[in-house]
């Protein structure tokens, strides 16, 4: 397998309104004095306090939204520091990888890494040669992911493959990016991340794949981390 402040103050114009009041009060009159002085200081005065207590609630709705936010933010963050630069200067490329997955050896596969609770999320980048000199002289982006996901269609453990997102950047040559979806007989749902380039009359390969189960779905900071790893991967600058 292979992308505010509050408003102001009502500026009292007239005296508050205290004839509605017996002359003779009492400390019970008084806290009614109070009360009343609120509402009978200005007309606008309810419209303000109604106004100031949306202005309130929307402030207490933003902090609570921000504060999530940051949090997710810094989670990710804190992820993406784990992420170490991989570099294969025989084979001519680089990436990020996750400083807690293991390299391993497998027949097939220049460089692949696992996680280690769970290994069949990994990691892997195949190098072969190739004629053409460019991965557009190949085909456009979505021409080689139609072909990518009719060779995963054609394997007996596939259920279903789905392309999910196709698209291209630019390292030290044209970089072509995929996202798709696979239900396989071996390991349930997949999402795999993949890139593609050509140097040096060299096909370059990366897989990214990680569980997506329903029971256990890819959440959105180890997805953050794994679209880091995906744009990392490159050529080496030709020396």
């Amino acid at each position: 397998m292979w992308s505010s402040s509050f408003v102001a103050s009502p500026q009292f114009s007239s005296p508050p309104k205290l004839s509605l009041l017996s002359s003779s009060s009492s400390s019970s009159s008084h806290q009614k004095i109070q009360t009343l002085l609120c509402f009978t200081q200005n007309p606008s005065s309810t419209s303000s306090i109604n106004l100031s207590k949306r202005h309130l609630n929307l402030s207490i709705l933003t902090l609570l939204f921000n504060g999530g936010f940051l949090l997710d933010k810094a989670k990710s963050m804190a992820e993406l520091e784990n992420l170490q630069r991989y570099t294969d200067s025989k084979d001519g490329f680089t990436l990020l990888v996750p400083s807690s997955w293991i390299k391993v050896e497998k027949a097939g596969a220049n460089v692949l890494f696992e996680e280690p609770e769970k290994r069949s999320n990994n990691i892997g980048v195949v190098v072969s040669p190739v004629r053409i000199k460019s991965l557009e002289d190949f085909g456009t982006p979505q021409f080689v992911a139609d072909k990518l996901i009719n060779a995963e269609k054609r394997k007996e453990s596939t259920n279903e493959a789905e392309v999910v997102s196709v698209g291209e950047r630019s390292g030290q040559g044209q970089v072509y990016e995929f996202e798709y979806k696979i239900d396989s007989t071996r390991g349930g749902i997949k999402r795999v991340f993949s890139a593609a380039f050509v140097s040096s009359k060299k096909l370059y390969l990366l897989n990214v794949v990680h569980s997506d189960n329903p029971e256990n779905p890819l959440d959105s900071s180890t997805r953050m981390l794994l679209e880091q790893v995906l744009h990392s991967f490159d050529a080496l600058p030709l020396t």
